[in-house]
């Protein structure tokens, strides 16, 4: 009898835990957005968003994701074709390269940046004999954005890449379809709830990037004080201008977020089914 009443006891304690858990975080990830959206009232939000400064802020954030978007995207595609669908040699460090953005420091990723592009360093004394600057320019901006957030597009995108079905590629090869048809006809169709999850998190990580930005381009309002750096100013002389950008960032990336999970089903998931003779399966 003791040993059945213990296992049900575990069996017990076990859901317990596991809803103790997700309600313990949940409170903590909840509590700081609560705070923000009780700080002041929505008339008090339109008031301050009104504001030249902020509207050139956001006008410069809309601006620089979108197009920082459009080149993750341009890049990405064939890094994350390749990545799931070649053996190369090499292979091994350009993931690593792809995939250090997630986990190396905004503000070292903008010197890393300042010491590659800057006016000295290894690209920007040649770029300058042509009269090219990128730090401190709204190029500069973008450039930190698309190195912040091509990890969030090639991860997902090289999943889909990864999980479209090999037998309906071979299908296509056996009807004489060259390999750009076969991507264009059948992978692109295939993956393309997983290139549209990239997307959408890429652009999600570009509009909300901070360290890289104020490290290689700087906070030059109209020039390169972008919306996360709008937020940093406001917070040292108002606070309430500063909560008032943070609830506009907090609904951007909310309607971003839930423009993702409302998809159709499958939308942001990885598509089953055998993988491209010799890729290695997404880490």
């Amino acid at each position: 009898m003791t040993r059945p009443l213990q296992n049900s006891a575990r069996s017990r304690l076990f859901p317990a835990l596991a809803i103790g858990g997700l309600a313990a975080l949940v409170v903590f990830l909840a509590l700081p957005l609560i705070g923000l959206l009780v700080r002041v009232s929505p008339g008090e939000v339109l008031v301050r968003l009104a504001a030249p400064r902020v509207l050139a802020a956001l006008r410069l954030s809309l601006v620089t994701s979108l197009a920082a978007t459009a080149l993750v995207v341009m890049l990405g595609i064939p890094t994350a074709y390749l990545l799931a669908t070649r053996e190369f040699r090499g292979k091994r460090l350009v993931e690593v390269l792809v995939q250090l953005p997630m986990v190396l420091p905004p503000t070292v990723a903008g010197f890393a940046l300042l010491m590659a592009f800057g006016r000295m360093g290894l690209a920007g004394r040649w770029l300058r004999v042509f009269g090219w600057t990128l730090p401190f320019t709204t190029l500069g901006v973008v450039m930190a954005q698309v190195f912040m957030a091509a990890p969030f597009f090639v991860a997902p995108v090289r999943a889909g890449f990864a999980g479209v079905d090999r037998r309906l590629i071979e299908a296509a090869a056996t009807l004489r379809a060259s390999e750009p048809v076969r991507f264009i006809r059948v992978i692109l169709p295939l993956a393309a709830p997983s290139l549209l999850a990239g997307t959408s998190l890429s652009a999600a990580r570009a509009l909300g990037e901070f360290g890289a930005t104020i490290t290689f381009a700087g906070n030059l309002p109209g020039v390169t004080q972008t919306m996360p750096l709008a937020v940093y100013v406001a917070l040292q002389s108002d606070l309430d201008a500063a909560v008032a950008l943070s609830i506009l960032l907090l609904l951007m990336s909310i309607g971003l977020l839930l423009g993702l999970r409302s998809a159709p089903p499958g939308f942001a998931g990885v598509r089953t089914g055998a993988p491209y003779p010799g890729s290695t399966p997404p880490r």
